[in-house]
């Protein structure tokens, strides 16, 4: 008699190579955690299993999280400035700022955009070298 196994993964993204974490029982013990982590996705693995506990069929469902932490910090804004023609903007997640930056390098040839990271604890700073992190 076949019966289906499911268990829940956290994960950071849909790629094949990604970070998981878990197994977990439930969807809300998976969320919790992926949410703790930052990771945006979770993993629902579905295993058909047969009889001597082989399994015959397994199933990947991906389950995108809203409102994480991935990209956005609370009490953060993100700060794009030029280091050629001092134009600047303001960004709410990481990801905007990166566009932001992408966009005015490309539209001037030769410009640098720095970026900045503003929260109240710690106040404005430069995060160097954030091209070379990704």
């Amino acid at each position: 008699m076949e019966y289906k196994d499911i268990f829940w993964m956290a994960c950071d993204s849909t790629e094949q190579l990604r970070a998981e974490y878990g197994p977990f029982h439930t969807r809300e013990e998976a969320e919790v955690e992926a949410r703790k982590l930052g990771f945006g996705y979770l993993l629902r693995y579905e295993h058909i299993v047969g009889e001597n506990d082989e399994i015959l069929e397994v199933r990947c469902v991906f389950v995108e999280l809203q409102e994480t932490a991935q990209g956005r910090k609370p009490g953060v804004t993100f700060h794009t400035r030029c280091a050629s023609c001092g134009e600047s903007a303001t960004h709410e997640m990481g990801w905007q700022a990166e566009v932001w930056a992408d966009i005015h390098e490309f539209e001037h040839l030769r410009h640098k955009v720095r970026l900045f990271e503003h929260s109240r604890a710690e106040g404005l700073r430069e995060i160097a070298d954030w091209r070379s992190a990704a």
